[in-house]
């Protein structure tokens, strides 16, 4: 299942997709894919265009969706069909609009889910690249390749290091009393970070555990070189 923004909604880029097997969900826009919403209207007109109302009662939210199929995506590409998805959000007096082509079956049952899989790459960047960005994994948009690829090896290293605090994050109860006893998790990777320069630990329950209940600081040892 692949979701991507109004960029990919183009013919050749469908067309790789269906020879791969990929189901898709790709944001359009009207004023860039003006035939596919006159054909949309004439759909309308025609009565082949659906409704579907929904109110969240927990949320307060309100749904609209218009949603019809088997349309051709461009003049020019009369050949590639597609789904096409419409919807607006209400919550309360701010409207939210976006809508979609995709090769899904809508029906008024399927037009919620497949809405909020649409609705996903929204999420996968405030979650995840937001993160990596802001929450201090250091991960910047100009890291390129590089000669030796050193910066690509960085990038890596960051994400794994994104993985697993992401598992953590979901299974690790002391991890998470962690990361609530500190507030952020950028506080969460100083004081790791201090443990790790000045002491001794026998593995990453070691560290949690002392970020968690405390530790008994010391003066520090010195060495001295007797030779």
């Amino acid at each position: 299942m692949v979701t991507e923004d109004r960029l990919s909604s183009n013919a050749p880029h469908i067309r790789t997709l269906i020879e791969h097997d990929c189901h898709y969900m790709l944001g359009v826009k009207e004023g860039e894919h003006r035939y596919l919403f006159e054909q949309v209207a004439a759909a309308e007109q025609a009565g082949q265009v659906r409704y579907d109302d929904r109110d969240e009662a927990q949320s307060g939210l309100r749904h609209r969706f218009r949603f019809a199929s088997d349309l051709p995506l461009n003049e020019a590409n009369p050949d590639v069909r597609v789904n096409f998805l419409e919807c607006w959000e209400w919550d309360g007096d701010q409207v939210q609009h976006f809508s979609w082509v995709t090769d899904l079956h809508l029906t008024k049952g399927t037009v919620y889910p497949i809405m909020r899989g649409g609705r996903a790459p929204w999420g996968i960047e405030n979650e995840t690249f937001n993160t990596l960005k802001n929450q201090g994994y250091q991960f910047e948009h100009n890291f390129g390749h590089g000669y030796q690829h050193l910066s690509v090896v960085f990038a890596l290293l960051m994400m794994l290091a994104f993985l697993v605090d992401q598992v953590q994050q979901l299974c690790c109860p002391l991890f998470q009393a962690v990361w609530a006893k500190m507030g952020s998790k950028r506080r969460l990777w100083e004081r790791m970070r201090a443990l790790f320069y000045d002491d001794a630990l026998d593995s990453m329950q070691h560290l949690f555990e002392a970020l968690f209940y405390g530790w008994k600081k010391s003066a520090p040892q010195l060495t001295f070189d007797s030779s």
